[in-house]
């Protein structure tokens, strides 16, 4: 459902034309990472480490190198040493060292699957009969798994090195002394003990949450070609091929003009294809062989390997007056990074509280290593779990408080000009419009019916964001305007970019063709993550399409031979002057070339108006006592969008945020041995919801445009995922009696739960 009316009235934007690449996409023609083929090109194998936690005692090739049809095999030794600082990969950042050692090991294996060496060889299946090859000796070290114990001063070192960086006021620092804490941030407003001394009511929960990974369908590839003249070029499948090139560049010791990166179509990323993991080492083994080397992973390797998101351990403590305006704030966020430091603990710790203008509020994030796979982005990275455990506490303070969830919500509602977590005034934000949505739908005031049924209502944060975007465009002589990008397309940022360009010069949406290039043919812009690719590539098409415009008005001057003030372009796509004179868009741009040439324009823009984005969830269960089986009845998901660009890719982007989120609260997570070990690497085994573990998903779209945005543009891809987690919970307990503060709610936790111990 949309909302009926918009602010603004427009010719494209809230249409729903099918997808510019959608034929390239149904026939097969969209060639995938998987799908390059090059001349001469070798295959390439990546041995694993079977250890949770070792210590690499020695390595030897020898035996591998000798086997037929194996032409190289590159372990971290074939590598420059990394530099110091940090690089930036999009969404996080990362010590150059801690990055070369997560693609190859160095000196320890950090977690069961480790990359530890590569072969290239002629095809596919030697190379993989070469990893048994490859002598390693391993001194096994112990292993800790989990954020808590991980973070005691008796637990097994990962980094002699690690110190923890103490961000955070009032606080001690940490002592000189080896830790697996790597930073320890603080976010204060107002004054906390104030508040709980106001308080009549308080009330502290402690909650824990799984690893998920974002199960993308296509897994991770890369073919690199390092040619003679030293200059590399890389296909693979990524959500940002400018971090690519500088990943690349780095670990390979070279400037970032040697390095091409060529984005290929992508089959899913939710954040998970923003680190490089094959990139850097199909181009060291093709640099030894001079011949292009491809390399892709198992789907085992995958989720032993790639960067699910944190498992956390959170603790909140809220104070309330009677009439339920909560005076006091305070949350513990504990996060696994895996085994680099760089877990979405920040993100996490200021989304916590976003929805709510409490006062006085204090959040205390922990980034913890542990020995597992170094975690990545993934869709609101850090937000499903600070704010499943907030909403889920102010479920149960509605309870005590003998008040409706969303009445109390409303109560303390963010609002414009209230203070944010860092104590900055929020914009135009609809945290309340999206509350009172929910308050009002037919399924919140609906009847529940049946046994062991029940209902419940979270809300959901998430921030967007900007950073820097370039793009170009031509105009071709019959009308057309080709436009270039350098955002990858996940969710259908073609249409949504080539809808706003549209809009802009008053054609249609099909009058523009949009291509995503590589990074030689367009200007550096930052990676397709944090919902920002339609807010800024959206603003640099209003840019480009402003420069056509008065280009076009220009040249019908010209042509007319009047003064430029004398034409004006409309929002129709038609040219006017005096005396009735009027050109068509594509009438003027058939005569581009005999009056001055085509046009070709550009523009890189860096807004920082991204509009924060506010979500609300309300969801119907059936839980069946015998089973533990927990069926989804009915789900709707309230969202405020700012514009609705397309509005079913808006729609289709929520529903999948949904669906992931279900996956967290009711089946998905990693399960390890004591030992380290990962014990479900497979689909089979790691249960992610399918179509018939669903209902149908009802969308309401709620319109408070950005005003930091030409066209209301806010981003809608990873709100949706923060909400599910809470809102199921309250849905058990409504239904069973039981409140679930660990994540996920599975058939065995709830079995657990009901069945009495024999």
């Amino acid at each position: 459902m949309v909302a009926p009316e918009k602010p603004r009235q427009y010719q494209v934007i809230g249409t729903r034309p099918v997808r510019h690449d959608g034929m390239d996409k149904v026939t097969g023609r969209a060639e995938f990472g998987a799908d390059i083929r090059r001349e001469g090109m070798l295959y390439g194998a990546v041995l694993r480490s079977p250890h949770a936690h070792a210590r690499i005692v020695s390595l030897d090739a020898s035996k591998a190198r000798a086997l037929p049809g194996v032409k190289a095999v590159v372990t971290a030794e074939d590598f420059p040493k990394p530099g110091e600082g940090n690089l930036d990969l999009g969404e996080g950042s990362a010590n150059p060292k801690w990055l070369m050692d997560n693609i190859l090991a160095s000196d320890k294996a950090l977690y069961h699957g480790h990359a530890i060496a590569a072969v290239a060889a002629s095809d596919q299946h030697v190379a993989e009969d070469a990893l048994a090859l490859i002598e390693v000796e391993y001194e096994v070290l112990p292993a800790v798994i989990d954020v808590r114990e991980a973070m005691l001063d008796t637990a097994p070192i990962l980094h002699e090195e690690l110190r923890t960086n103490v961000r955070a006021r009032g606080v001690d620092p940490a002592p000189d002394k080896p830790t697996n804490v790597a930073l320890h941030m603080r976010l204060e407003k107002g004054d906390l003990d104030a508040g709980f001394a106001e308080a009549d009511e308080v009330i502290e929960r402690e909650f824990e949450t799984g690893m998920f990974h974002q199960g993308y369908l296509e897994p991770q590839n890369a073919t690199a070609f390092w040619s003679r003249d030293g200059q590399i070029t890389v296909w693979t499948s990524t959500q940002g091929a400018f971090s690519v090139r500088e990943q690349v560049a780095t670990i390979c010791g070279v400037p970032v003009s040697h390095v091409k990166v060529v984005p290929m179509e992508i089959g899913g990323g939710f954040g998970g294809k923003l680190p490089i993991y094959l990139e850097p080492v199909a181009a060291m083994l093709s640099k030894m062989t001079g011949r292009p080397v491809k390399l892709w992973m198992s789907r085992e390797a995958v989720f032993q390997a790639t960067g699910p998101t944190s498992a956390t351990y959170s603790r909140i403590r809220l104070g309330a007056k009677r009439d339920g305006r909560i005076v006091a704030a305070q949350a513990y966020l504990a996060y696994e990074a895996g085994a680099y430091p760089g877990s979405p603990v920040g993100a996490g710790a200021m989304c916590a509280f976003a929805p709510y203008n409490f006062e006085n509020q204090v959040v205390d994030g922990f980034d913890v290593v542990v020995n597992g796979p170094k975690t990545a982005a993934y869709r609101a990275p850090g937000a499903p779990a600070s704010e499943f455990a907030v909403e889920a506490t102010i479920n149960e303070l509605a309870e005590q408080l003998e008040m409706d969830p969303v009445e109390l919500r409303l109560l303390n509602a963010s609002e414009e000009g209230t203070g944010n977590a860092a104590g900055a005034p929020w914009p135009r934000i609809g945290a309340r419009e999206v509350m009172e949505a929910v308050r009002s739908h037919p399924h919140y005031n609906s009847e529940l019916s049946g046994d062991d049924v029940g209902r419940g209502v979270a809300m959901g944060f998430w921030f967007n964001g900007g950073m820097e975007t370039s793009s170009s465009a031509t105009v071709n002589a019959d009308g057309s305007v080709s436009l270039i990008l350098g955002s990858t397309d996940i969710g259908g940022t073609r249409a949504s970019l080539s809808m706003q360009l549209a809009e802009t010069l008053g054609i249609g949406a099909f009058d523009v063709k949009p291509h995503v290039t590589d990074t030689d043919g367009v200007g550096y812009t930052a990676v397709t993550g944090g919902s920002r690719t339609t807010f800024a590539g959206g603003w640099a098409a209003f840019e480009l399409g402003q420069q056509i415009r008065e280009q076009m008005r220009a040249r019908a001057a010209q042509i007319w031979e009047v003064d430029l003030e004398q034409v004006e372009y409309g929002d129709d796509g038609c040219i006017r002057g005096p005396d009735g004179k009027e050109m068509s868009f594509k009438e003027l741009a058939g005569q581009l070339s005999r009056s001055g040439g085509m046009i070709a324009v550009s523009a890189t823009i860096r807004k920082n108006t991204a509009g924060p984005a506010y979500a609300g969830h309300i969801v119907d269960v059936q839980v069946d006592r015998e089973t533990g089986k927990t069926t989804v009845l009915r789900y709707t998901a309230v969202q405020d969008v700012g514009t609705a660009i397309h509005p079913a890719y808006v729609e289709g982007q929520i529903q999948g945020g949904v669906v992931q989120g279900i996956g967290m609260a009711l089946n998905e997570e990693y399960v390890y041995s004591e030992d380290g070990h990962l014990l479900n690497s497979s689909f089979l085994d790691y249960r992610m919801p399918v179509a018939n573990d669903l209902p149908m998903i009802e969308t309401v779209l709620v319109e408070v445009p950005n005003p930091g945005h030409p066209y209301g543009v806010r981003g809608v891809g990873e709100v949706p995922i923060v909400p599910p987690m809470a809102a199921l919970q309250q849905a058990m307990y409504d239904a069973i009696g039981v409140r679930f503060n660990e994540m996920p709610m599975s058939p065995r936790r709830v079995l657990d739960e009901l069945l009495p111990e024999e």
